[in-house]
């Protein structure tokens, strides 16, 4: 075979590949576009939260900075969209005071949730003997004088949408409901007594959802 045949038979292969590369751009281009305009017509609306109750166990701030709980709350949650669902996956809640974490995770189990579907979870979040920053333990012990406090209850997780038979990538879920809650040893602020020591509030109190 010649120079000049096997340049030309060189240059006829890239030729082969380019066309084949651009060929598989074009059709991912095309996939791409597809699923973003039905995305774009779609309109996913993200899902929404309620705090609807929580009952206090126990709520105590022992020596200047070891706190210990007990709280089971029930947390609403609504898809509102029409044709999309959602799969809910590796959820944590938790409670905050002062932008700092004082229960442990408690995990929610996964789940999906149709086209207008609710879900309830009645998860506990508590503490034993966990120590905490040094200027919350006198403030809660205050709070705790005061007969409220303010926590912040939130849901850390990720959820993935689905659309027909396709379904999305993972996206972060945050979750964040603030609320007033009542001490257990204090239930004349409309709390019902539910069993030894432990009250239950209604609280029904929206949460911000980020995604």
């Amino acid at each position: 075979m010649s120079v000049k045949e096997c340049t030309h038979h060189k240059d006829r292969k890239q030729k082969t590949i380019r066309r084949l590369c651009a060929g598989i751009l074009i059709f991912l281009f095309i996939i791409l576009l597809t699923i973003l305009l039905i995305w774009a017509i779609l309109q996913p609306k993200k899902p929404r939260f309620i705090l609807q109750d929580a009952t206090i166990f126990n709520f105590n701030v022992s020596a200047p900075n070891i706190f210990s709980t007990s709280i089971q709350v029930t947390i609403f949650s609504r898809n509102p969209n029409d044709n999309i669902g959602v799969y809910y996956e590796k959820m944590h809640v938790y409670a905050n005071y002062h932008n700092q974490q004082i229960t442990y995770y408690t995990q929610i189990p996964s789940v999906y949730q149709g086209h207008k579907d609710v879900n309830i979870w009645s998860p506990y979040v508590s503490s034993n003997n966990v120590p905490i920053a040094p200027y919350n333990g006198p403030d809660l012990k205050q709070d705790q004088q005061n007969g409220g406090v303010w926590l912040d209850f939130k849901i850390d997780g990720r959820v993935k949408w689905k659309v027909g038979t396709f379904t999305s990538g993972h996206y972060h879920l945050h979750v964040r409901c603030p609320a007033y809650v009542p001490f257990g040893n204090n239930p004349g602020d409309g709390g019902i007594i539910v069993g030894n020591n432990a009250v239950k509030y209604q609280l029904a109190r929206s949460c911000d959802v980020s995604v």
